[in-house]
Protein backbone atom coordinates (compact mmCIF):
# COMPACT_ATOMS: atom_id res chain seq x y z
CA UNK A 1 0.00 0.00 0.00
CA UNK A 2 2.89 2.42 0.74
CA UNK A 3 4.28 2.07 -2.67
CA UNK A 4 0.80 2.45 -4.29
CA UNK A 5 0.49 5.85 -1.97
CA UNK A 6 3.71 7.31 -3.19
CA UNK A 7 2.33 6.71 -6.59
CA UNK A 8 -0.52 8.16 -6.48
CA UNK A 9 0.72 11.32 -4.43
CA UNK A 10 3.09 12.06 -7.37
CA UNK A 11 -0.10 11.63 -10.32
CA UNK A 12 -2.07 13.77 -7.95
CA UNK A 13 0.47 16.70 -7.59
CA UNK A 14 1.06 16.84 -10.99
CA UNK A 15 -2.60 16.86 -11.72
CA UNK A 16 -3.31 20.19 -9.42
CA UNK A 17 -0.17 21.67 -10.78
CA UNK A 18 -0.88 20.88 -14.69
CA UNK A 19 -4.39 22.20 -14.11
CA UNK A 20 -5.29 25.10 -16.46
CA UNK A 21 -9.09 25.59 -15.47
CA UNK A 22 -11.13 25.73 -13.11
CA UNK A 23 -13.00 22.39 -14.49
CA UNK A 24 -9.90 20.56 -14.58
CA UNK A 25 -9.01 21.66 -11.20
CA UNK A 26 -12.53 20.60 -9.66
CA UNK A 27 -11.77 16.78 -12.10
CA UNK A 28 -8.64 16.47 -10.15
CA UNK A 29 -9.96 16.97 -6.34
CA UNK A 30 -12.84 14.42 -6.82
CA UNK A 31 -10.58 12.41 -8.40
CA UNK A 32 -8.08 12.36 -5.78
CA UNK A 33 -9.93 13.61 -2.58
CA UNK A 34 -13.21 13.20 -3.27
CA UNK A 35 -15.07 10.60 -1.06
CA UNK A 36 -14.91 7.60 -3.65
CA UNK A 37 -11.52 8.38 -4.35
CA UNK A 38 -9.03 6.04 -4.44
CA UNK A 39 -6.86 7.75 -1.07
CA UNK A 40 -9.67 7.40 0.78
CA UNK A 41 -10.81 3.84 0.08
CA UNK A 42 -7.45 3.38 1.16
CA UNK A 43 -7.90 4.73 4.40
CA UNK A 44 -11.26 3.23 4.82
CA UNK A 45 -9.12 -0.02 4.34
CA UNK A 46 -6.42 0.29 7.28
CA UNK A 47 -7.81 -1.59 9.28
CA UNK A 48 -7.67 -4.67 7.34
CA UNK A 49 -3.46 -4.40 7.10
CA UNK A 50 -1.36 -6.07 9.53
CA UNK A 51 -0.60 -4.61 12.45
CA UNK A 52 2.93 -3.57 11.91
CA UNK A 53 1.90 -1.86 8.51
CA UNK A 54 -1.10 -0.18 9.78
CA UNK A 55 0.47 2.78 11.57
CA UNK A 56 2.67 3.69 8.64
CA UNK A 57 -0.08 3.29 6.43
CA UNK A 58 -1.96 5.53 8.42
CA UNK A 59 0.48 8.39 9.03
CA UNK A 60 1.25 8.34 5.13
CA UNK A 61 -2.39 8.70 4.04
CA UNK A 62 -2.83 11.63 6.36
CA UNK A 63 0.38 13.64 5.10
CA UNK A 64 -0.66 13.18 1.74
CA UNK A 65 -4.10 14.52 2.18
CA UNK A 66 -2.80 17.76 3.91
CA UNK A 67 -0.19 18.37 0.95
CA UNK A 68 -2.58 17.57 -1.66
CA UNK A 69 -5.54 20.10 0.27
CA UNK A 70 -2.28 22.42 0.57
CA UNK A 71 -1.70 22.24 -3.38
CA UNK A 72 -5.37 22.22 -4.22
CA UNK A 73 -5.59 25.96 -2.38
CA UNK A 74 -2.44 26.91 -4.09
CA UNK A 75 -3.67 25.83 -7.37
CA UNK A 76 -7.11 27.11 -7.05
CA UNK A 77 -5.36 30.73 -5.84
CA UNK A 78 -3.33 30.49 -8.91
CA UNK A 79 -6.13 30.13 -11.71
CA UNK A 80 -8.09 32.71 -9.96
CA UNK A 81 -4.79 34.92 -10.06
CA UNK A 82 -5.20 34.20 -14.16
CA UNK A 83 -8.33 35.51 -14.77
CA UNK A 84 -8.50 37.87 -17.59
CA UNK A 85 -11.57 39.71 -18.11
CA UNK A 86 -11.92 40.04 -22.02
CA UNK A 87 -9.79 39.57 -24.83
CA UNK A 88 -5.85 40.37 -24.90
CA UNK A 89 -3.84 40.61 -21.76
CA UNK A 90 -5.91 40.44 -18.37
CA UNK A 91 -5.92 43.83 -16.88
CA UNK A 92 -4.12 44.25 -13.58
CA UNK A 93 -5.47 47.00 -12.09
CA UNK A 94 -8.76 45.44 -11.72
CA UNK A 95 -9.38 43.81 -8.27
CA UNK A 96 -9.73 40.41 -8.29
CA UNK A 97 -12.48 38.21 -8.10
CA UNK A 98 -11.55 34.89 -6.29
CA UNK A 99 -14.17 31.73 -6.61
CA UNK A 100 -15.42 30.39 -3.17
CA UNK A 101 -14.25 26.76 -3.11
CA UNK A 102 -16.21 24.61 -0.89
CA UNK A 103 -15.31 22.01 1.59
CA UNK A 104 -16.66 19.00 3.35
CA UNK A 105 -18.90 19.94 6.12
CA UNK A 106 -17.42 19.73 9.86
CA UNK A 107 -19.52 16.20 10.89
CA UNK A 108 -18.19 14.56 7.45
CA UNK A 109 -14.52 15.66 8.24
CA UNK A 110 -14.73 14.46 11.93
CA UNK A 111 -16.03 11.17 11.03
CA UNK A 112 -13.21 10.70 8.51
CA UNK A 113 -10.66 12.05 11.51
CA UNK A 114 -12.84 9.11 14.09
CA UNK A 115 -12.56 6.32 10.98
CA UNK A 116 -8.91 7.14 10.33
CA UNK A 117 -8.50 7.11 14.14
CA UNK A 118 -9.78 3.33 14.93
CA UNK A 119 -8.41 1.98 11.77
CA UNK A 120 -5.15 2.58 13.22
CA UNK A 121 -6.27 0.27 16.13
CA UNK A 122 -7.37 -2.57 13.85
CA UNK A 123 -11.35 -1.83 12.82
CA UNK A 124 -13.11 -1.87 9.75
CA UNK A 125 -15.84 0.17 8.70
CA UNK A 126 -19.20 -1.41 8.32
CA UNK A 127 -22.62 -0.21 7.54
CA UNK A 128 -26.15 -0.92 7.14
CA UNK A 129 -29.85 0.50 5.98
CA UNK A 130 -31.38 3.75 7.81
CA UNK A 131 -34.73 2.05 7.83
CA UNK A 132 -34.70 -1.12 9.92
CA UNK A 133 -37.10 -4.00 11.13
CA UNK A 134 -38.32 -4.52 14.84
CA UNK A 135 -36.05 -7.74 15.43
CA UNK A 136 -32.79 -6.10 14.16
CA UNK A 137 -33.53 -2.57 15.59
CA UNK A 138 -34.60 -3.88 19.22
CA UNK A 139 -35.30 -7.93 19.63
CA UNK A 140 -31.61 -9.08 19.14
CA UNK A 141 -30.55 -6.32 21.36
CA UNK A 142 -32.30 -7.56 23.83
CA UNK A 143 -35.28 -4.99 23.89
CA UNK A 144 -38.35 -6.70 23.53
CA UNK A 145 -41.43 -4.70 23.13
CA UNK A 146 -42.05 -3.98 26.93
CA UNK A 147 -38.98 -3.43 27.88
CA UNK A 148 -38.87 0.32 29.58
CA UNK A 149 -35.26 0.98 27.28
CA UNK A 150 -37.72 1.61 24.38
CA UNK A 151 -39.12 4.79 26.16
CA UNK A 152 -35.38 6.05 25.25
CA UNK A 153 -35.23 5.05 21.55
CA UNK A 154 -38.83 6.53 20.75
CA UNK A 155 -38.55 6.80 17.04
CA UNK A 156 -40.30 6.94 13.58
CA UNK A 157 -42.33 4.01 12.18
CA UNK A 158 -43.36 3.70 8.76
CA UNK A 159 -45.40 0.91 8.76
CA UNK A 160 -45.73 -2.74 9.75
CA UNK A 161 -42.34 -3.48 12.30
CA UNK A 162 -39.94 -0.26 9.98
CA UNK A 163 -39.08 1.91 11.47
CA UNK A 164 -35.96 4.32 11.15
CA UNK A 165 -33.00 3.05 12.62
CA UNK A 166 -32.68 4.56 16.32
CA UNK A 167 -28.70 3.68 16.51
CA UNK A 168 -26.29 1.70 14.33
CA UNK A 169 -26.45 -1.26 16.62
CA UNK A 170 -28.50 -2.98 13.99
CA UNK A 171 -25.49 -3.20 11.75
CA UNK A 172 -23.67 -5.11 14.47
CA UNK A 173 -26.29 -7.15 14.51
CA UNK A 174 -26.32 -7.86 10.89
CA UNK A 175 -22.65 -8.31 10.90
CA UNK A 176 -22.77 -10.98 13.39
CA UNK A 177 -25.69 -12.55 11.24
CA UNK A 178 -23.26 -13.23 8.55
CA UNK A 179 -19.74 -13.71 10.03
CA UNK A 180 -18.02 -15.39 12.38
CA UNK A 181 -15.63 -14.23 14.83
CA UNK A 182 -12.98 -12.70 15.18
CA UNK A 183 -15.00 -9.20 14.63
CA UNK A 184 -13.89 -5.98 15.00
CA UNK A 185 -15.87 -3.03 13.45
CA UNK A 186 -17.19 0.59 14.08
CA UNK A 187 -20.86 1.45 12.24
CA UNK A 188 -20.89 5.19 11.46
CA UNK A 189 -24.05 6.84 10.11
CA UNK A 190 -27.11 8.68 10.74
CA UNK A 191 -29.43 7.58 13.35
CA UNK A 192 -32.93 9.13 14.23
CA UNK A 193 -35.37 9.55 17.52
CA UNK A 194 -38.14 11.69 18.11
CA UNK A 195 -36.90 14.12 20.36
CA UNK A 196 -36.87 17.99 21.35
CA UNK A 197 -34.32 19.49 19.60
CA UNK A 198 -32.27 21.43 22.32
CA UNK A 199 -28.38 22.34 22.22
CA UNK A 200 -27.11 18.94 22.50
CA UNK A 201 -29.96 16.69 21.41
CA UNK A 202 -31.56 16.28 17.84
CA UNK A 203 -34.36 14.16 16.58
CA UNK A 204 -31.41 13.02 13.53
CA UNK A 205 -27.74 12.89 14.58
CA UNK A 206 -25.33 11.17 13.54
CA UNK A 207 -23.60 7.77 15.59
CA UNK A 208 -20.43 5.78 15.88
CA UNK A 209 -20.41 2.22 16.94
CA UNK A 210 -17.70 -0.36 17.63
CA UNK A 211 -17.68 -4.36 18.27
CA UNK A 212 -14.80 -6.34 19.05
CA UNK A 213 -16.06 -10.30 19.57
CA UNK A 214 -13.59 -12.91 19.77
CA UNK A 215 -12.47 -15.62 22.63
CA UNK A 216 -11.13 -13.73 25.99
CA UNK A 217 -11.77 -10.37 25.51
CA UNK A 218 -12.07 -8.54 28.36
CA UNK A 219 -13.50 -5.26 30.11
CA UNK A 220 -9.85 -3.94 30.41
CA UNK A 221 -9.19 -4.06 27.06
CA UNK A 222 -12.34 -1.88 26.06
CA UNK A 223 -11.39 0.78 28.88
CA UNK A 224 -7.53 0.70 27.67
CA UNK A 225 -9.28 1.23 23.82
CA UNK A 226 -11.52 4.27 24.41
CA UNK A 227 -8.27 5.71 26.72
CA UNK A 228 -6.33 5.73 23.70
CA UNK A 229 -8.90 6.97 21.18
CA UNK A 230 -10.00 10.07 23.42
CA UNK A 231 -5.85 11.05 24.06
CA UNK A 232 -5.61 10.79 19.85
CA UNK A 233 -8.76 12.96 19.23
CA UNK A 234 -7.93 15.42 22.40
CA UNK A 235 -5.07 14.69 23.17
CA UNK A 236 -3.08 13.05 25.95
CA UNK A 237 -4.00 15.78 28.65
CA UNK A 238 -7.92 15.15 28.10
CA UNK A 239 -9.50 14.16 31.37
CA UNK A 240 -11.94 11.15 31.05
CA UNK A 241 -14.20 9.28 33.64
CA UNK A 242 -15.57 5.74 33.25
CA UNK A 243 -18.96 5.29 35.35
CA UNK A 244 -21.56 2.97 35.85
CA UNK A 245 -24.19 3.10 33.20
CA UNK A 246 -26.79 0.56 32.09
CA UNK A 247 -27.90 -0.58 28.27
CA UNK A 248 -30.06 -3.42 27.37
CA UNK A 249 -26.89 -5.02 24.94
CA UNK A 250 -24.34 -4.84 27.63
CA UNK A 251 -23.62 -6.25 30.84
CA UNK A 252 -21.63 -4.73 32.93
CA UNK A 253 -21.97 -1.78 31.00
CA UNK A 254 -20.38 1.92 31.65
CA UNK A 255 -20.88 5.78 31.09
CA UNK A 256 -17.36 7.78 29.51
CA UNK A 257 -17.18 11.09 30.16
CA UNK A 258 -14.84 13.72 29.22
CA UNK A 259 -14.39 17.19 31.24
CA UNK A 260 -16.63 19.74 29.43
CA UNK A 261 -14.15 21.44 26.68
CA UNK A 262 -16.31 24.57 26.66
CA UNK A 263 -15.82 25.69 30.19
CA UNK A 264 -13.17 23.50 30.89
CA UNK A 265 -15.26 22.04 33.92
CA UNK A 266 -16.60 25.37 34.78
CA UNK A 267 -20.27 24.31 34.24
CA UNK A 268 -21.81 25.57 30.78
CA UNK A 269 -25.06 24.90 29.36
CA UNK A 270 -23.49 22.35 26.92
CA UNK A 271 -22.51 20.46 30.18
CA UNK A 272 -26.10 21.15 32.10
CA UNK A 273 -23.55 23.10 34.94
CA UNK A 274 -22.22 19.28 35.76
CA UNK A 275 -18.49 20.04 34.38
CA UNK A 276 -18.67 16.81 32.31
CA UNK A 277 -20.06 15.95 28.88
CA UNK A 278 -21.32 12.48 27.92
CA UNK A 279 -19.46 11.18 25.38
CA UNK A 280 -20.05 7.36 24.88
CA UNK A 281 -21.34 4.19 26.33
CA UNK A 282 -20.57 0.97 26.25
CA UNK A 283 -19.96 -2.64 28.41
CA UNK A 284 -19.60 -6.24 27.35
CA UNK A 285 -22.20 -7.62 25.16
CA UNK A 286 -24.99 -9.25 26.97
CA UNK A 287 -25.03 -13.32 26.47
CA UNK A 288 -29.06 -12.86 25.15
CA UNK A 289 -27.38 -10.89 21.96
CA UNK A 290 -24.88 -13.56 21.06
CA UNK A 291 -27.85 -15.94 21.67
CA UNK A 292 -29.99 -14.16 19.02
CA UNK A 293 -27.42 -14.58 16.45
CA UNK A 294 -26.51 -17.87 17.13
CA UNK A 295 -23.22 -17.30 18.58
CA UNK A 296 -22.04 -19.68 21.94
CA UNK A 297 -21.49 -17.04 25.02
CA UNK A 298 -19.55 -19.82 26.29
CA UNK A 299 -16.93 -19.30 23.87
CA UNK A 300 -16.99 -15.74 22.63
CA UNK A 301 -16.99 -12.96 24.84
CA UNK A 302 -16.89 -9.09 23.56
CA UNK A 303 -17.33 -5.06 24.14
CA UNK A 304 -19.30 -2.97 22.06
CA UNK A 305 -19.38 1.22 22.39
CA UNK A 306 -21.18 4.00 20.82
CA UNK A 307 -20.81 7.63 20.35
CA UNK A 308 -22.62 10.49 18.91
CA UNK A 309 -20.31 12.32 16.16
CA UNK A 310 -22.16 15.43 16.38
CA UNK A 311 -21.37 15.70 19.99
CA UNK A 312 -17.34 14.81 19.21
CA UNK A 313 -17.61 17.83 16.67
CA UNK A 314 -18.99 20.09 19.10
CA UNK A 315 -16.20 19.09 22.00
CA UNK A 316 -13.32 20.01 19.28
CA UNK A 317 -14.55 23.13 17.54
CA UNK A 318 -15.69 24.56 20.83
CA UNK A 319 -19.54 24.93 19.70
CA UNK A 320 -21.88 25.25 22.06
CA UNK A 321 -25.41 24.82 20.21
CA UNK A 322 -25.67 21.01 18.03
CA UNK A 323 -28.45 22.73 16.15
CA UNK A 324 -26.01 24.82 14.69
CA UNK A 325 -24.48 21.65 12.28
CA UNK A 326 -27.67 21.10 10.62
CA UNK A 327 -29.02 24.73 9.59
CA UNK A 328 -26.94 24.71 6.76
CA UNK A 329 -26.14 27.99 7.59
CA UNK A 330 -22.68 29.30 5.39
CA UNK A 331 -21.62 31.64 7.66
CA UNK A 332 -21.52 28.87 10.61
CA UNK A 333 -20.34 26.06 8.11
CA UNK A 334 -17.43 28.65 7.03
CA UNK A 335 -15.83 29.30 10.15
CA UNK A 336 -15.89 25.39 11.72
Amino acid sequence: MIERLKELRVEAVAAFEGASSASELEEARVRYLGRKSELNQASRGLGKLPEDERRAAGRAVNEIKQELSALLEAAAERLAGGAGGGAGEPDLTLPGRLPWVGRKHPITRTLERLETIFATLGFEVATGPHIEDDFHNFEALNIPADHPARDMHDTFYIEGDKLLRTHTSPVQIRTMQSRKPPIRIIAPGRVYRNETPDASHGSEFYQLEGLYIDKGVRFGELMGVLQKFLGELYGQEVVVRFRPGFFPFTEPSTEVDIECRICRGEGCGVCKNTGWVELLGAGMVDPRVFEAVGYDPDVYTGYAFGLGIDRIAMMMSGVSDIRLYHENDLRFLRQV
